[in-house]
């Protein structure tokens, strides 16, 4: 029988026999690894996290070089009971979160030689990152107060895949994500097909269709600095972000499940990255900003007002500081009034409020530019008087703001009161990532690439100023 072929066997043996011998054998395979997502967060001075969520009873060992590390739970699987959303009951449902998440510190950069997960390699973080991706806004809009559905079946009308294996092909030692990660709010109404069967909601599945599965690619190439944007607040995807994308410790309370603790939920204070030479990155939580201003006694206000003491405090830790917040003070946007005109619309007024009643320039002087996303396009703008450059990258999947900004503004055209403009680029309903690439202690080449990664835009950042090679990408 030992010299029979496997087929010949197969019809030798009994039924039952064979079965039970390929069941033995199958047996004896290994077990299929289990779903998961891995990537490293910065946090507070550098601290570097690895995260994973994984679909799996227990956390899997962090194996650094030869020693393996437990990871602890950061937070369990749960369905949470509907709260409160922007959204109306009708079309909203609890969150389910299906997901283990894990997290384990790891050591100080150049002190280990690899990590990994399950046998998935970790990024390794730089102590002094010379190549940085900024990219925001990446989500998929499905929106039903607006009526604003994406084609999230179409890569070309949705492009975060394509622009996530762009950026990691540019093979950055940073990634800054400024904000608005999950966009699939609402469920997608039959009258749209090239949104039909996407997930929506808060909860995993929605977020894994907007951001952790197209954005894989990235999220292996490098560690990330994962700014929170408006998108983030407790009444909507506020939930996942705390789970999953901040980096600091999940306090109890601060987990946007229970309305009554969205004080706590809704606001977090700055943190600062060191990237070498004297130089930190200042990484600041605006969610729950307005941009039509805070009325007196609204909570925005004071915490915002506090969040600055904080901001300025960081800021004298260094002599050269990048900003990193969701919304823009400096940049514009335009829009269409009711008759059909366009008019241009300032930074954001609440935090020019808050900010402003402490520092009437805002920011802190050492402070050398501003990255930020919100607004649905990218955008440079330089000033003549001492503020900070403001770069806006908000390109980077969700639909596009079409409206045209000027080549130049109109004279006394300013995004900010006391902000005079001397240099402006924009491009308009294009989509791609904008990259900086370290030159000298305050010198970046600032690059502006389209969706396959083609640069579009060249722009230098030379201490506070900035100028870009075109006013308007064509």
């Amino acid at each position: 029988m030992s010299e029979l072929s496997l087929p010949r066997l197969a019809i030798a043996l009994p039924a039952v026999l064979l079965a039970t011998l390929l069941g033995g054998c199958a047996a004896l395979a290994p077990a299929p690894a289990p779903e998961f997502s891995s990537y490293v967060v910065l946090g507070e001075n550098g601290r570097a996290v690895a995260r994973v969520l994984i679909d799996a009873p227990a956390c899997p060992p962090l194996q650094i070089d030869q020693r393996s590390v437990a990871m602890r739970v950061r937070s369990l699987p749960a369905t949470v009971p509907l709260r409160p959303t922007v959204s109306p009951v009708a079309n909203s449902k609890p969150a389910v979160f299906p997901m283990l998440t894990c997290e384990a510190e790891l050591p100080a950069p150049g002190s280990y030689a690899s990590a990994s997960v399950l046998g998935r390699q970790l990024p390794h973080p730089t102590a002094e990152p010379q190549r940085i991706v900024v990219l925001g806004d990446t989500g998929c809009r499905l929106a039903d107060p607006n009526q604003s559905y994406q084609d999230c079946n179409d890569k070309d009308a949705y492009p975060f895949a394509r622009i996530a294996a762009a950026a990691a092909a540019w093979k950055p030692d940073l990634v800054i994500h400024v904000g608005d990660y999950h966009y699939r709010e609402n469920a997608c109404p039959a009258s749209h097909p090239g949104c039909a069967g996407s997930p929506w909601g808060y909860g995993w599945d929605a977020w894994q269709a907007d951001f952790f599965s197209p954005g894989a690619a990235l999220l292996q190439a490098a560690p990330w600095i994962m700014a929170r944007g408006n998108h983030e607040n407790c009444a909507r995807a506020g939930q996942g972000y705390w789970r999953w994308l901040d980096p600091r410790p999940l306090l109890p309370q601060r987990d946007c499940d229970d309305p009554a603790n969205d004080k706590l939920g809704n606001y977090s204070a700055p943190y600062a990255v060191p990237i070498g030479q004297d130089t930190q990155l200042l990484v600041l939580d605006s969610a729950s900003t307005s941009w039509r201003g805070f009325k007196p006694g609204d909570t925005g206000w004071e915490q915002y007002r506090d969040n600055y003491r904080a901001l300025a405090r960081l800021a004298a830790q260094a002599p050269r500081n990048l900003g990193i917040i969701h919304h823009p003070l400096l940049a514009m946007a335009a829009d269409h009034k009711s008759d059909g005109a366009v008019q241009l619309l300032k930074g954001d007024a609440g935090l020019q409020q808050s900010f402003g009643s402490l520092n009437p320039l805002y920011l802190p002087e050492n402070i050398q530019t501003m990255l930020s996303g919100h607004v649905h396009l990218w955008e440079q703008m330089s000033f003549s008087s001492p503020h900070p450059s403001q770069f806006v990258s908000g390109f980077s999947g969700t639909a596009e703001d079409t409206v045209p900004l000027p080549a130049q503004l109109p004279a006394g055209v300013t995004p900010a009161a006391g902000a005079v403009v001397e240099a402006f680029s924009h491009w308009i309903d294009g989509f791609g990532f904008m990259t900086m690439q370290r030159q000298g202690p305050d010198q970046w080449l600032v690059l502006v690439h389209d969706l396959q990664g083609q640069i579009r835009n060249r722009c230098q950042l030379n201490g506070r100023h900035s100028h870009c090679e075109l006013d308007q990408v064509k």
